[in-house]
């Protein structure tokens, strides 16, 4: 019972820091992560939310590391647009903590609309699965939103110091694996316990979504009041080469 309830707390604290990064940049791309464990195996999901007033997104890149590449990668299929993972040769082959040299690795993923994409006031939901997760540091996950004026938004700035960049690359912060608590190890298993952590990730995504859509939409009747403009089904499945 004690695991439930400090992960509800959890939720709800992350909830809170995340619906506050919102307020402060709310047309932002941004990623949310199932785990941050060094090692596991991420669901990331990418809320992605329309800027301009007239121009529907219609693809979506988003650039992988190649430092510490991730070995697999598992996109899930969004209904209305197609996907592709691309493999490359790594121009720095690197160790896995195993030892083994990966020479090449997923490095971007392509998300294309087959009818009209998003329109203005809208966000989308994309999500792929990743790993391993690197033993530390941020993640940080370059981002091409494109447009059907032919304009992008470049979210690829990398945060120096305390100020968030005007247009910031989706990250997220690897961090080190809980000990287990009493309750984890009492003998029992407890089914709500083991839900906790996926449902609040789900929570989590659809709330902190909802919230953009909304301001967005918020946004967008503000701008149209002063006359200005906010500028700006396949399944791939892709694991690296050792």
């Amino acid at each position: 019972m004690r695991l439930i309830t400090r992960t509800a707390a959890t939720a709800v604290t992350t909830l809170a820091l995340t619906l506050g990064v919102a307020d402060v940049a709310l047309a932002h791309v941004r990623v949310i992560p199932s785990s941050t464990t060094p090692g596991s195996y991420s669901v990331l999901t990418f809320n992605v939310p329309v800027e301009s007033d007239t121009a529907n997104t219609v693809a979506l890149t988003v650039n992988l590391p190649t430092t510490t590449p991730f070995t697999y990668v598992s996109v899930r299929p969004t209904q209305g647009w197609t996907a592709k993972v691309t493999t490359e040769n790594l121009a720095n082959p690197v160790k896995d903590d195993d030892g083994n040299i990966i020479t090449k690795a997923p490095i971007k993923v392509e998300w294309t609309a087959t009818d009209g994409g998003l329109t203005p006031g809208q966000f989308g939901q994309f999500a792929i699965q990743a790993g391993p997760l690197p033993k530390a540091g941020t993640v940080y996950l370059p981002t091409q939103q494109k447009y059907s004026d032919g304009k992008t938004s470049n979210w690829v700035q990398q945060a120096q110091g305390k100020a968030e960049p005007e247009f910031p690359a989706p990250s997220f912060q690897v961090t080190a694996a809980a000990a287990a608590s009493p309750a984890a190890t009492d003998g029992g298993t407890n089914p709500w316990a083991l839900a906790g952590g996926g449902a609040a990730t789900a929570l989590l995504g659809g709330v902190v979504g909802g919230v953009i859509g909304a301001r967005v939409a918020r946004r967008r009747s503000e701008s149209a009041d002063s006359g200005t403009s906010i500028g700006g089904q396949s399944s791939d499945r892709t694991p690296a080469a050792v």
